[in-house]
């Protein structure tokens, strides 16, 4: 066997950049609106339940949404309104 076939491999994940909770909402609420629907009434459908059938598919705002924990929403929500 020839010295490189010996030699460990290294491999890096590259990790997934942080999606900000501002962001994933702005994308939604605009996705939303687009299909008329409103992004409040329906945000808090999603809050409450946790069912992403709330969220429209439209623009892939749906699998956007389900990328964020709903506690992190609350809480970016939270932290917005009480600063």
């Amino acid at each position: 066997m020839s010295e490189d076939m010996q030699e460990t491999m290294m491999f890096k994940v590259q990790k997934e950049e942080k999606i900000k909770v501002r962001n994933v909402l702005e994308e939604v609420q605009a996705a939303l609106k687009e299909k008329g629907y409103d992004p409040i009434n329906q945000l808090i459908g999603y809050l409450l339940s946790g069912d992403p059938a709330y969220i429209t598919s439209h623009k892939g705002a749906r699998n956007l949404i389900r990328r964020v924990e709903r506690d992190e929403i609350i809480a970016e929500l939270l932290k917005n309104y009480l600063t």
